[in-house]
């Protein structure tokens, strides 16, 4: 699988009678992705916070993908707005996409009290998947970072207020956490006799309009300066690619973390990937699931 060269969009099997749910699919590589799946026959739900954006870029889409796909609301950010999103979803899902995310940004709580970037890029979609559980079909596939790479875990800290809060490495912390808990739900259902996969992705460096989300503290300036730079930066479309791989091959080993190829995984087509070693470290990743478990509060039937 890790040799598959140049595997794009063409490359994904008819979808045609699967149901997929991609998060913040208003925008940048949950579009794309969104757009993709549509065009290979899926029935896409555009899981976004703000319904109108998600309109306008559901309307955006050619007809044909447009037909395929439904805008719900969902805010990662209120574990309320999980619960409706969950109540509300009544039908098969063959496939759930955590896609939606936030990079960078000042210091800020959700709804329920946890830092921002935890609480979305984790938490929320950690509530989701418990959720849709007993709905899923086939698999779930988790947005990481190569922003792991500097990521720290620790359970009694989760919201940075010991550690004191950076931007980027709460960022880091976050991402990490994406790709421990996609390997601990492939365990978890590996136990449980399961015939369901978890898989981990990252779209390498992609010029996106995540940046714009974050607070000015010159991180922001570097990136979009290099998302400005004609060949730095993929395009959505290509960004997405690895979250496509991960979504659609059949015969992918579950536990899979899926990134570009190219230039130490900034970018490239999709291929199998690497991560640290602190994201296989299985004590600690079953601990963060019970922690993030108990923090959501719930798990829909």
């Amino acid at each position: 699988m890790s040799r598959t060269p140049g595997w794009n969009s063409t490359d994904i099997a008819d979808q045609s009678g699967r149901t997929f749910v991609v998060t913040g699919a208003n925008a940048g590589i949950g579009l794309a992705t969104t757009e993709a799946l549509a065009d290979r026959g899926a029935r896409v739900i555009m899981a976004c916070r703000n319904l109108e954006k998600a309109a306008a870029a559901r309307d955006s889409l050619p007809a044909a993908a447009r037909d395929r796909t439904e805008v719900r609301r969902l805010d990662l950010a209120d574990l309320d707005s999980v619960r409706e999103f969950v109540d509300a979803t009544d039908e098969k899902v063959d496939v759930l996409v955590n896609n939606a995310g936030l990079m960078n940004i000042p210091w800020a709580r959700t709804a329920q009290g946890h830092e921002m970037q935890f609480g979305v890029n984790v938490l929320g979609h950690h509530a989701l998947t418990l959720g849709l559980h007993r709905r899923l079909t086939d698999r779930v596939v988790w947005l990481g970072s190569l922003a792991h790479l500097w990521g720290r875990i620790r359970p009694d800290d989760l919201s940075m207020d010991l550690r004191g809060y950076r931007p980027l490495a709460a960022y880091g912390h976050s991402k990490l956490a994406c790709i421990m808990l996609a390997y601990e739900w492939e365990r978890r259902f590996r136990r449980a006799g399961e015939d369901l996969r978890s898989y981990g992705a990252h779209p390498g460096y992609t010029a996106t309009e995540l940046i714009r989300q974050s607070g000015r503290n010159g991180v922001d300036r570097f990136m979009a300066l290099g998302n400005a730079i004609p060949g730095v930066g993929q395009t959505a479309a290509m960004g997405a690619l690895p979250t496509l791989f991960a979504a659609t091959v059949r015969d992918l080993p579950g536990g899979t973390f899926v990134g570009p190829r190219a230039l130490g995984g900034l970018k490239g087509y999709p291929t199998v990937v690497s991560s640290t070693r602190r994201s296989h470290d299985r004590a600690a990743a079953a601990t963060l699931f019970d922690r993030c478990t108990e923090m959501v509060e719930f798990a829909a039937a």
